[in-house]
């Protein structure tokens, strides 16, 4: 059976790069796109509608256009991409050995990107309105929301942290926690609780996204201690209770952080298995950006690269 030199699980910034700069280096990578093994082929991108903070796109473009140009650039240097999912692998021996499609298929090494997906809150509405007002990252999209009033669910750190960047841009910022206590940690709540652009709203939960067919115009809220519904109305709502990396084939294959997400060691790309790197999202529980994602599947492709030299 032929042996695959690198085979690059899931799509995305961060596979499709790794594709780049593997196919370049005349590795003949070979990317399994499938279903993120829970996630989006392409990644999160492909639920977001305008990029406008990858530099060389100054005019912005959707993040699905721009993942099919990343795909098409991967191709052009003969990347191979199947769509299938890896539904399963072996580390314990060189060369790997990973499922996928019901076949099996041998490499020499594996560059893992994929990615990580939000936690949504499943409810009626939210994902109709995905990109036409609820958004999930307010790095990514906050500047769409200038002078607006806006909703962020949550009430961790993350949360917070959404929260804090939105008041940058919005007129008004309500944080809705289905408890009477934050979560985040004191310094996060003391900032918070200070901006005089964040409200709280308790014990509250969301029941549904409302809308006008075209945008996002409030939410259906639900009062767990009164046992009361109400509407609220927002032009946006940021959904921050947590994101959950696609690591589920990689249990006790791989070594993983307390989140479950993989470990790579410090300055490399060079997960707890010889031979297998990662890159992106799955990796990354702190940026978190295309960007980045792109930046770390390059070093991946690179890593793979030289260490698949050193073997030879």
């Amino acid at each position: 059976m032929e042996i695959e030199n690198v085979v690059i699980i899931g799509s995305g910034p961060a596979g499709y790069t790794a594709a780049i700069y593997a196919a370049r280096a005349d590795m003949k990578p070979l990317l399994f796109e499938g279903q993120q093994l829970g996630g989006q082929p392409g990644g999160q991108l492909m639920l977001t509608t305008e990029v406008e903070n990858f530099p060389g796109f100054p005019e912005g473009l959707m993040g699905p256009e721009m993942m099919e140009k990343f795909k098409k650039q991967a191709e052009r240097f003969g990347t191979r991409i199947l769509s299938e999912d890896v539904t399963e692998v072996d580390f314990s021996s060189r060369p790997f050995k990973l499922n996928a499609g019901g076949k099996e298929i041998l490499a020499n090494s594996v560059i893992v990107c994929t990615g990580a997906q939000v936690i949504w809150l499943a409810v009626p509405g939210e994902e109709q309105y995905q990109g036409h007002g609820v958004s999930s990252c307010a790095t990514c999209d906050g500047f769409f929301f200038r002078d607006k009033e806006i909703l962020v669910v949550g009430g961790g750190d993350s949360a917070l942290e959404e929260a804090s960047f939105l008041t940058r841009f919005a007129k008004k910022v309500t944080v809705v926690h289905r408890r009477e206590a934050l979560r985040a940690s004191k310094i996060m709540q003391d900032r918070a609780m200070k901006n005089p652009k964040i409200e709280f709203v308790w014990n509250t939960e969301v029941r549904e996204v409302l809308g006008d067919g075209t945008k996002m115009t409030g939410v259906r809220i639900f009062n767990n201690q009164t046992n009361t519904e109400s509407e609220l109305s927002a032009e946006g709502l940021f959904v921050a209770i947590g994101h959950k990396p696609n690591t589920g084939i990689f249990v006790g294959k791989l070594d993983l952080d307390e989140k479950g997400y993989l470990l790579v060691k410090p300055g490399s790309t060079q997960t707890s298995v010889e031979g297998v790197f990662a890159g992106g999202d799955v990796a990354d529980h702190k940026y978190r950006q295309a960007i980045t994602a792109a930046g770390t599947g390059c070093m991946a492709a690179l890593d793979a690269e030289r260490w698949t030299a050193n073997q030879d």
